[in-house]
């Protein structure tokens, strides 16, 4: 025997008895059935490669120190971060803007499908929903960051911004520039942006410096330098979150960039949903910053500055929604599956990526073909050619149940909503995909207000007239290769 083949070999032994131990604390860790399957698989596939992807992508950061949620929760409460949280409440509930207690659930919302995802969600991610609300739909970047631009050039007090991208851009420029003009004039300013999304403009970092130079905080949300031994790759912030003076809040889908303004040629149009929050649940996207500032920095916050009184605002009943892989509860996930279950006419979607668990496409599929109107629209440019693929091996089963999958063709689809019937809406960072879910650290507003929900449905009708729609016969037809690459991506979709 030669020694190459000896090496080799051992190389394949040894690989296969370390991926045979992972193998099994894996299985231990009772996981997804899906993921632990596809993890397996890899190991046998790829010997030693396996390992490491497993090294930066597998590794379960919920029973490592890095996201022990009891440990983070406990340090939290002892510096009594939230400590004016009572307060808040107190001041809500006497303008009848803030209802979290069972019996006022019960008093004031007679629908039960809207009750039953207010408390799933109270029970899971332990913020009120609240109904001294004005909420405003952007439709785009243009829309969304001519009104963020606006209200920033009137802060008076506080700035909070946090992004998974932030480009230096022309978007991100103005924005910039404005941002040192208002933190000169004693606006306090601090900035969270993932690091792992903002990598590939390493060499912005002259773009960051500028605004630290001039005062702004601005900091990268769980560094991953070292991925192979920080385990951080894996676990990002997808939050997109903007709080001016604690009063008005943003969240949505729009990252800062000029392609989020319709200005990259491979994407053209770039259609997504944003919001803009005025009222109590402004309190909610404070509370989660902070809180993420609080688990980037350690600094406490709490002065009472950054929650004002909250004034009379309008009338929609929110509530604010954050999950991440430090949660006890993948609440995000959670309450599209409540919500989708209690769907009587009609479920929308729009999402730039479709890798849904089990549980949810069989929900999906179960409204179908109980006469659910259960309708997606997707983007017919790829931006992801793996995610893309694994999204397509899933609309055999929407179609084949009798739900409809449109594709959009006006540009970039990138909107991140789910409506039932006239009754709950839903938008935020989280697409309808597993990492989203499971991974990713992600915020979602979920309004239960009929105008705003009609709103919602208005955009997606007038989305379908620039859609084509898939039908089954056509989806039927396509390449055995494009099938081939459908079902290798779909069997890898749960690490994607």
């Amino acid at each position: 025997m030669s020694i190459g083949v000896f090496l080799f070999l051992s190389y394949l032994t040894i690989s296969y008895i370390v991926g045979a131990i992972i193998s099994m604390s894996i299985i231990l860790e009772n996981r997804d059935p899906a993921r632990t399957v596809t993890w397996l698989l890899i190991f046998i596939l790829l010997p030693g490669i396996g390992l490491v992807i497993y090294a930066i992508l597998g590794r379960n950061m919920r029973k490592r120190k890095l996201f022990k949620t009891q440990k983070l929760a406990s340090s939290i409460r002892e510096e009594k971060v939230f400590e004016n949280l009572e307060r808040i409440e107190e001041i809500a509930n006497t303008e009848q803007s803030t209802i979290n207690t069972n019996q006022l659930l019960n008093e004031n919302i007679e629908d039960y499908s809207k009750k039953r995802v207010i408390s799933l969600l109270l029970n899971t991610g332990k913020l009120p929903f609240t109904t001294n609300n004005k909420v405003s739909v952007y439709i785009d970047g243009n829309q969304k960051f001519k009104n963020l631009l606006e209200d920033i050039k009137n802060a008076k007090n506080h700035i909070h911004l946090e992004y998974f991208i932030i480009k230096d851009s022309e978007i991100g420029r103005e924005l910039k520039d404005l941002l040192i003009k208002k933190s000169n004039e004693g606006v306090k300013i601090r900035i969270l942006y993932d690091d792992v999304g903002c990598w590939r403009f390493w060499f912005y970092r002259k773009f960051f410096n500028e605004m630290k130079e001039n005062g702004i905080e601005i900091v990268a949300f769980l560094p991953a330098k070292f991925p192979l031994t920080g385990g951080k790759l894996n676990y990002r912030n997808h939050r997109k979150i903007a709080i001016i003076d604690g009063k008005i809040g943003y969240t949505g889908g729009l990252n800062i960039g000029d392609e989020y303004m319709g200005k990259n040629k491979k994407f053209g149009y770039w259609r997504d949903t944003h919001i803009k929050i005025e009222g109590t649940s402004v309190y909610m996207l404070q509370m989660i910053f902070l809180t993420d500032w609080y688990y980037t920095t350690k600094e406490i916050i709490t002065e009472d500055k950054y929650f004002p009184s909250p004034q009379r605002c309008g009338n929609s009943m929110v509530q604010i929604i954050a999950s991440g892989p430090d949660s006890d509860w993948e609440s995000i996930r959670y309450a599209y599956f409540c919500a989708i279950c209690q769907a009587k006419k009609s479920i929308y979607i729009e999402t730039p990526y479709f890798i849904p668990d089990e549980s949810i496409l069989i929900a999906l599929k179960s409204a179908a073909l109980s006469g659910v109107d259960v309708r997606i629209v997707f983007p017919k440019i790829a931006d992801h050619k793996m995610v893309n693929n694994a999204s397509y091996s899933y609309f055999d089963d929407i179609l084949k149940s009798g739900g409809k999958v449109y594709l959009y063709t006006k540009g970039f689809i990138h909107s991140k909503i789910m409506t039932i019937d006239d009754k709950i809406a839903s938008t935020g960072s989280a697409n309808m995909d597993l990492r989203s879910f499971m991974l990713n650290f992600e915020i979602n507003a979920f309004i239960y207000d009929k105008k705003i929900v009609e709103r919602m449905n208005k955009d997606f009708f007038e989305d379908l007239n620039s859609s084509e729609e898939l039908t089954l016969d056509e989806f039927s037809k396509r390449k055995l290769g494009k099938k081939v690459r459908e079902s290798i991506a779909r069997l890898f979709s749960p690490i994607l």
